[in-house]
């Protein structure tokens, strides 16, 4: 196997290239994409080699950036189940739901996946401390990551951070520190103390090598349906990498010609009202997103008022002949019980509001019962344990029971 199929890196809002194998972060303050040799990539390997291979996010190495000769910081994340859901489709009228269940992951969310990638990709290119910002599961898992990998880390989260995600970046040994801010606040403590504590920004879309981690989603989708893709994907954005990274995904497929039509998903970009910057952008026909003022959303994940990303987000939805839509803050917990009573899947507030988008896209014809729709359930339920209040009936077991009246609790 060649060392690495990486050819160049590319600046996303300008196409200015920079040398492969060096570190970098970003362009005139936006993103960087990781381009392949893909006809070097077709010619060593086709589909039918990933069946022998194990079923992890390394299967895909030649798709990956990192060099053959270095070995992966992994925890064994492997291929995330595609879950068919005939009585949360028939809630809907849908004959083909399915979920992409990203919450049985190393670190519980699809956060592993990016840094997994990003981790052994700064290890690979001699980092030794790594920061970030986050306002839920990517601390956790940098935090994991990090540790696997010997490497220091730094987590900088909002002081209402959901108490899990607190506990794991304390839990793997990062400098973990809560701030009186947003995510936005912690990600300027971090890029104005790069220069000063000599670490590495990881955060969200600054460096080149989450996208690539994220991506395997969309590789992993596409071996599930047989190197078909569905019609319609809802997916929850904040930092917007998984959006990204599954559309650079299906392209780079197409372009190998593993795909069995040229048929592209519709994406969705899905956001709750509390923050809802890519809805508003993208519904006033622009390319880039203001900040959204004061966003609130118990789906820690969506609240990202501003992301550098935006613009590649937006434009990934719209070559999909997608939409981005918001759902009502309000029903999140709703659906997160719904759903999970019906299906068993341990359903976050992210994906929650993917659910709470669908009756509305079905009456603006933007999903048909026929259609093949995928919603990724990125996170596990159980990390968000302050977005569902609940109180259980108590029985006295001192005195007797009314079992008939037990079937009628709620």
């Amino acid at each position: 196997m060649k060392s690495s199929f990486v050819t160049y890196l590319e600046s996303a809002i300008d196409g200015a290239r920079f040398e492969a194998g060096k570190v970098w972060s970003v362009h005139q303050g936006r993103p960087l994409w990781v381009r392949y040799d893909l006809a070097a990539i077709g010619k060593a390997i086709s589909p039918i080699d990933f069946v022998a291979r194990p079923p992890t996010l390394w299967r895909y190495r030649e798709l990956l950036p990192l060099p053959a000769d270095s070995e992966p910081v992994s925890l064994g994340e492997g291929m995330s189940p595609l879950l068919d859901c005939p009585r949360l489709g028939r809630h809907f009228g849908l004959k083909n739901l399915l979920i992409k269940d990203e919450s049985q992951l190393p670190t519980g969310s699809f956060k592993s996946r990016g840094m997994a990638v990003a981790v052994s990709m700064a290890r690979a290119l001699g980092l030794k401390r790594l920061a970030a910002p986050t306002a839920g599961n990517a601390g956790g898992a940098l935090a994991a990551y990090a540790a696997r990998g010997g490497l220091e880390a730094f987590v900088f989260m909002p002081d209402d951070t959901p108490v899990i995600n607190q506990m794991e970046a304390y839990l793997y040994g990062a400098q973990a520190f809560l701030v009186n801010g947003l995510i936005t606040d912690c990600g300027r403590i971090v890029r104005e103390g790069t220069e000063r504590m000599g670490w590495f920004d990881l955060s969200t879309l600054r460096e080149p090598y989450r996208i690539e981690g994220k991506k395997t989603m969309g590789l992993e989708l596409a071996e599930q349906l047989h190197w078909e893709l569905p019609d319609v994907i809802l997916y929850p954005t904040g930092g917007g990498t998984g959006l990204i990274g599954m559309w650079k995904a299906f392209q780079e497929l197409r372009e190998l010609g593993w795909l069995r039509s040229q048929h592209m998903p519709r994406l969705v970009s899905c956001q709750s009202n509390g923050c809802a910057p890519i809805v508003r952008a993208f519904e006033s026909g622009e390319r880039f997103a203001q900040p959204f003022p004061n966003p609130h959303t118990v789906a820690s994940g969506l609240r990202v008022p501003a992301a550098i990303g935006d613009f590649m987000m937006i434009d990934a939805i719209r070559q999909s002949t997608g939409t981005a839509i918001a759902g009502r803050e309000e029903s999140i917990g709703t659906w997160m019980r719904t759903a999970a009573s019906l299906e068993g899947i341990s359903i976050c507030p992210e994906a929650a509001v993917c659910l709470g988008t669908i009756a509305a896209l079905q009456k603006r014809g933007q999903i048909k019962p026929d259609d093949r729709v995928v919603v990724f359930n990125t996170g596990a339920a159980q990390k968000y344990i302050e977005a569902i209040p609940f109180t259980l009936p108590r029985l006295n077991k001192d005195q007797p029971i009314d079992y008939h009246a037990l079937a009628k609790v709620d």
